[in-house]
C-alpha cells in the first residue's frame, strides 16, 4: 500500500479559549519529508496550532490529519497508536523534562506511553545510541535534567522526540530559550537528523534566520489566520503580503553593509486583540497602505505559484505593491 504523501493536513483549524480567538480558520498542508516554518510574532497563534496537531489541547473546529487519518476527536485509546507518529519538542527544555526522573527514563517515557513492554536492558540499549545520536554521551542518561546545561536538555528534548521514530516532528521555537552561542549547535542538529531521518517537521518560530537555514515552505501567521504560504525561496525573494514584508524588513542581516541601508518598516500600534480582532482584514490597523475595502471586507486567499497570500492589493501573478518601499498615497490613489 502506497503511504499517503502528507504528513500533516490542517484543515479549517479553530481554537478559541472562551472568548479568545487564538486560532481562527488554518488550513496547512506539510509533505512528507518537508520542514514548513510557521512564522509570526508573539500572540499570532502559533503554539497553539502546535499543541492542536499533537492533541495538548482538543480544537474548537477544524480537522487535524496525520498521514491521512483524522485524529481530530479520536478518542484517547483510538489515538494511542497514532501517538508516535507525532513528536512535539517544547520551547524550554528545563520546564518539559521531569526533574524527578532520570534521563534515560525520560528519553525511554514514549516507548512505555506506547504501550511497549521492554526491560531495563533493552531500554538501555534504545537510549544509548539515540543520545550519542544528538551530540550526548552514554553515560548522561543515568544524570538528572538539572545537572545538564540548556543546550543538553534541549539535546535530550529532540532525542525523547525521536526515540519513536516519528513522521512528524512539531519543533515549537526549540531555540529560544538557549543561549545564543547554543542555538547554531541545536539547529544544526535539527537539520543533520531531519536529513538523515527524513522526518516531516513544523518548525514554529519568529527567528527568521533560522527559517532561511532550515525550511523548505514558510507559512506567515498572523492573529490567529495564515496571511501568507509559499516555498522559502519564493518568499525571502518575493514577498507578497504587507506584513511578510515588514517581518522580512525587520531581520537583521549578516552583511553590515546591507544592514546600514536597509530601512525597516515602521507598522502602527500594537498586536490587536485576539478578545476583539479587526473587522475586514486583522492587519489593516498596522498596515500602512490599507483602505477603505480592508475594513469591511475579509481578503480572499490568492493562490501565488507555490502557494498564497490573503490581500486585496496582491494580484495572482504575485505582483503588488511592496510596503518597503512604496508611497501609501500613490498605491491608493
Amino acid at each position: 500500500m502506497t503511504p499517503h504523501p502528507n504528513a500533516l493536513e490542517i484543515a479549517d483549524l479553530v481554537m478559541h479559549f472562551g472568548p479568545v480567538r487564538a486560532v481562527d480558520g488554518v488550513s496547512l498542508t506539510i509533505p512528507r519529508g518537508r520542514v514548513t516554518a510557521l512564522v509570526g510574532e508573539s500572540g499570532s497563534g502559533k503554539s497553539t496550532v502546535g499543541r492542536c496537531v499533537v492533541r495538548l489541547v482538543e480544537p474548537t473546529a477544524g480537522t487535524v490529519r496525520i498521514a491521512g487519518t483524522d485524529v481530530t476527536h479520536l478518542s484517547r485509546r483510538r489515538l494511542r497508536p497514532h501517538r508516535g507518529a507525532v513528536s512535539i519538542v517544547f520551547q524550554d527544555p528545563a520546564a518539559s523534562l521531569d526533574p524527578r526522573m532520570l534521563v534515560g527514563e525520560i528519553v525511554a517515557e514514549p516507548l512505555r506511553l506506547a504501550g511497549k513492554r521492554i526491560s531495563r536492558r533493552e531500554r538501555d540499549a534504545r537510549v544509548a545510541p539515540q543520545l550519542e545520536r544528538v551530540g550526548l554521551r552514554a553515560e548522561v542518561a543515568r544524570r538528572y535534567p538539572h545537572e545538564l546545561s540548556g543546550g543538553q536538555r534541549q539535546r535530550v528534548s529532540i532525542a525523547r522526540a525521536l526515540i519513536s521514530e516519528p513522521m512528524l516532528l512539531i519543533a515549537d521555537e526549540p531555540t529560544s530559550a538557549l543561549d545564543v552561542s547554543v542555538q547554531a549547535s541545536v539547529l544544526n542538529l535539527l537539520a543533520d537528523l531531519q536529513r538523515d531521518i527524513g522526518f516531516a517537521c513544523l518548525f514554529i518560530t519568529h527567528d527568521l534566520s533560522a527559517v532561511e537555514y532550515l525550511a523548505d515552505d514558510i507559512a506567515v501567521m498572523y492573529l490567529g489566520q495564515l496571511v501568507e504560504t509559499g516555498s522559502r525561496e519564493r518568499i525571502f525573494a518575493r514577498p507578497a503580503h504587507p506584513y511578510t514584508q515588514a517581518l522580512l524588513s525587520a531581520a537583521p542581516v549578516a552583511d553590515p553593509v546591507r544592514q546600514r541601508h536597509r530601512q525597516p518598516v515602521l507598522l502602527g500600534d500594537d498586536l490587536p486583540s485576539a478578545l476583539d480582532p479587526p473587522s475586514g482584514c486583522r492587519f489593516r490597523t498596522r498596515c500602512p497602505l490599507a483602505f477603505d475595502r480592508c475594513a469591511t471586507e475579509v481578503p480572499e486567499q490568492t493562490m501565488i505559484g507555490d502557494g498564497m497570500a490573503a490581500c486585496h492589493l496582491v494580484q495572482s501573478d504575485g505582483t503588488g505593491p511592496d510596503v518597503r518601499t512604496a508611497d501609501p498615497s500613490e498605491v491608493l490613489s
